[in-house]
């Protein structure tokens, strides 16, 4: 489980870097729900989080956080502890502090220029996650970190942007025009085949079998065939040598 754990997220790294342009070290925005469900598994974040993504990474938090952890009171309060160790992201709500996920969706923002994660168990700011192209999202489930599978938006996007490179450009359709001209290279113009009227169906220009009366057939089989006796022919000497008269021979 923990090997197959480790090639999805080697698999969904991969697409980040190759359509998203991520690169190390990954920048990891982490809440206070994240933290809460690492003490519960006793999971060492700074430890286990560089091991799962293979490779250098920077864990970052912001002010919001912090103070919504200490708004909670005793039961965040671990959390509140994990958090003040991350290196604090400037989110520009100082004087006037928002929830976490408000505070990590305006710095994300709607492209996700900056290449951040963000690790949270919150359902919600998930949902909302979803809707950014291009924004990776870890998870605790149990006693593991996960990375979670690209959204469809990711990869829709990813599918377009794959496309656009693979098609020329204006530009080089009319480089490619012009040379087609000068090698002498012509488009074949496609023409449209011309309905022919067709003959008449063969299966219509068949004879009709002509059926046989029932009546009819039935009064043949009551008669009978007569058959024609075949008279033979004796020569006179041999008749006269044997003494057959006329009428026997008959």
């Amino acid at each position: 489980m923990k090997i197959r754990r480790y090639k999805h997220a080697r698999r969904y790294l991969s697409f980040y870097r190759n359509n998203f342009s991520f690169r190390e070290p990954h920048q990891v925005l982490i809440d206070g729900t994240f933290c809460t469900a690492a003490l519960k598994y006793k999971i060492n974040i700074r430890e286990q989080l560089p091991k799962y993504l293979d490779g250098e990474v920077q864990l970052l938090t912001t002010q919001c956080c912090i103070r919504e952890a200490e708004s909670i009171g005793q039961e965040a309060y671990g959390a509140m502890l994990i958090l003040q160790r991350f290196q604090p992201r400037m989110c520009g709500h100082r004087n006037n502090p928002v929830a976490a996920a408000d505070c990590f969706l305006s710095l994300v923002g709607k492209n996700n220029s900056n290449r951040y994660f963000i690790a949270t168990q919150d359902p919600e700011l998930t949902v909302k996650i979803h809707r950014i192209p291009g924004l990776p999202v870890l998870y605790i489930n149990f006693n593991a970190i996960v990375l979670e599978k690209p959204s469809t938006k990711s990869t829709e996007i990813a599918e377009k942007n794959v496309s656009q490179k693979i098609k020329p450009s204006e530009q080089e359709k009319e480089t490619i025009e012009k040379l087609k001209k000068a090698v002498g290279i012509e488009e074949e113009v496609k023409r449209k085949k011309r309905k022919r009227k067709g003959g008449p169906n063969p299966l219509s220009c068949k004879k009709k079998k002509v059926k046989l009366n029932p009546e009819s057939s039935k009064a043949t089989e009551g008669k009978r065939k007569r058959k024609r006796r075949k008279r033979v022919h004796v020569a006179e000497h041999v008749k006269e040598h044997f003494g057959i008269s006329r009428t026997e021979t008959t």
